[in-house]
C-alpha cells in the first residue's frame, strides 16, 4: 500500500525535488503540493494523507501553526506532520516539536532522510536526526529555554536510559539490543514514559530530555 504525502513549501523548486525524491520510491505517492500554510491546512483536512511535508517557514500560516492546526493538543483525529527545516531556525522547530510534529529533516541534507522520515511517519514513529535534535536544543537551552516539568511519578533508572536513547535518536530495535530487552518491552517502558511525562510522542520525549538537562553536554549550559 502506497503512503500519501502532502508537500507544503513556499518554493516550487524545492516542492519539485522533493516530489522528485519521495517518488522515487515506489511505496510512496505525493497527493498534493501547497504553496503555504492555510493551503497546507485546507489540503490536509480534505485529503487526509498519511504524512504532511511541511516547511517550517511559509506565507500566511509557518510550520508551527500548521502543525498545531493538525497535529496539536485537542486534535481529535491528528495528523502526522514532518518539519523540512534549514538548520539556524531552532526556535521555529522547536515549537512546532511542542506543537506535535514527529520528525525533522534538514533541507540540505541526505535526501535519503526524507523517505525515511516519511516512512516513520507513516506508522506513528518519529525520525529526528540526532545531529539536528542535539543541536538545535542545545542552542535553545543556551538562549533561556525554561525547564522542563518534573513528572510526578519519578522514573525508574531503565526509563531514564529509554528516555536517552530515545533523545539519542535510536530506533526501538536500537534501543532492545542496547539494552538486552525485547522490543516488546521497549514499547512498555515508552507507554510509561509517555504517560509520565504527559509527552505524546518520541519528539516531545526528546524535548523533554534535553530541557531537562538529562542528556551528556547539556548540563550548565
Amino acid at each position: 500500500m502506497s503512503i500519501s504525502v502532502l508537500l507544503a513549501d513556499d518554493q516550487a523548486m524545492i516542492r519539485t525535488s522533493l516530489r522528485l525524491i519521495l517518488e522515487d520510491e515506489p511505496d510512496i505517492t505525493v497527493v498534493a503540493e501547497a504553496r503555504d500554510g492555510a493551503e497546507a491546512v485546507a489540503l490536509a483536512r480534505r485529503l487526509r494523507p498519511d504524512v504532511c511535508l511541511v516547511d517550517i517557514r511559509m506565507p500566511l500560516l509557518d510550520g508551527i501553526d500548521v502543525t498545531r492546526a493538525l497535529a496539536g493538543p485537542g486534535i481529535a483525529d491528528p495528523l502526522r506532520v514532518v518539519i523540512v527545516t534549514t538548520f539556524g531556525l531552532d526556535e521555529y522547530v522547536h515549537g512546532a516539536l511542542q506543537a506535535g510534529a514527529l520528525g525533522f529533516v534538514l533541507k540540505d541534507g541526505d535526501p535519503t532522510l526524507f523517505t525515511a522520515a516519511v516512512r516513520a511517519a507513516s506508522v506513528g514513529d518519529a525520525l529526528i536526526s540526532p545531529s539536528i535534535t542535539r543541536r538545535l536544543l542545545r542552542d535553545l537551552a543556551a538562549v533561556g529555554t525554561p525547564s522542563a516539568r518534573r513528572p510526578d511519578t519519578p522514573l525508574t533508572d531503565r526509563e531514564t536510559e529509554v528516555i536517552r536513547a530515545v533523545a539519542r535518536g535510536s530506533t526501538n530495535q536500537e534501543i532492545a539490543a542496547a539494552l538486552f530487552i525485547s522490543v516488546s518491552t521497549v514499547k512498555g517502558h515508552l507507554a510509561a514514559i509517555q504517560h509520565k511525562l504527559g509527552a505524546r510522542n518520541r519528539s516531545e520525549i526528546t524535548a523533554w530530555a534535553w530541557e531537562s538537562r538529562l542528556m551528556p553536554g547539556s548540563a550548565g549550559r
